[in-house]
């Protein structure tokens, strides 16, 4: 058996050609869709994934405002640059990159950012609109994933869904948004906590890893025929690539000959993230329309 393989560069390519017509409609009503990205110090993966994002924006006709801020910048003047921002009516969305410098306190970071601009869907006002099903933006990461599902007709309703790893960027969010009516998964949520865990995964028609640790899934902690999705994106010295490192995900590549869909590492969830962030933008750009 072989898995089919959800080729998330294709689905994410088909949003984003529809985010493009959504934001040229924006636009014709004197409004242009604007995401300011503000990047505190030098950290590499980071500056890759900023860039990322801005090139998909510009490609999607919207305004991608560049903010990059040495490492020594201090709390009270990021939250300032963040205040200004919040009251910056052409600007829809706020991203802060994570990791922040070790002297910057996250949580508070987040809390700064206007809830009608938070695109990430971080902010706890964000996060409680999801938890009670009200209208508001979706976490990127979660919603590219449940897309994907739906896209590749993977059955949700009723199916016995495994979350390995309980981050609030992934893991939370996705085993929430799978329980809920709309999509209603029974959800299984595993941690490090868990005892036994290949006894879960098992038993998974649906199986999200998000573990951040290279290979961790193997083939016989799979059930036969199952839909696994593997957000995990981990960088593992390698000296035969020209970086020196290859990319990899949390799932050994090898689960792929016994599941029935499979998201390669890279190609799968990661240009979902970035498809869902420019819909999140434009949504809001449109809000501001009406």
């Amino acid at each position: 058996m072989s898995a089919i393989l959800m080729d998330g560069k294709m689905v994410s390519q088909k949003i984003r050609e529809g985010v493009k017509t959504r934001a040229a409609a924006v636009k014709a009503k004197g409004v242009i869709p604007c995401l300011a990205v503000v990047l505190v110090g030098d950290d590499s993966a980071s500056l890759s994934y900023v860039n990322s994002k801005e090139k998909a924006l510009t490609e999607a006709g919207m305004e991608s405002r560049d903010i990059r801020l040495p490492s020594s910048t201090n709390e009270a003047e990021l939250f300032s640059i963040v205040a200004d921002l919040n009251k910056d009516e052409k600007v829809h969305g706020i991203l802060v990159q994570s990791p922040l410098p070790k002297h910057i306190d996250e949580e508070k970071t987040i809390n700064e950012i206007d809830p009608q601009k938070d695109v990430d869907c971080f902010h706890p006002l964000s996060v409680g609109n999801m938890i009670l099903c009200k209208p508001g933006f979706l976490p990127c990461t979660p919603h590219g994933v449940l897309v994907l599902l739906k896209e590749y007709k993977v059955p949700i309703s009723g199916a016995h869904a495994v979350v390995v790893g309980r981050s609030n960027i992934v893991g939370r969010p996705i085993a929430h948004l799978l329980s809920r009516r709309d999509n209603n998964a029974t959800v299984t949520l595993c941690h490090t906590g868990t005892r036994s865990l290949a006894d879960y995964t098992k038993e998974a028609d649906i199986l999200i890893v998000a573990a951040r640790s290279p290979g961790f899934i193997k083939p016989e902690m799979v059930k036969e025929g199952a839909a696994v999705i593997d957000v995990g994106i981990n960088r593992v010295p390698d000296s035969s690539f020209k970086k020196g490192y290859r990319v990899c995900g949390d799932v050994d590549p090898t689960v792929a000959e016994k599941a029935g869909f499979y998201t390669p590492v890279p190609g799968g969830v990661g240009p979902m993230t970035i498809a869902m962030l420019l819909q999140n933008v434009v949504e809001a750009a449109e809000k501001k329309v009406k």
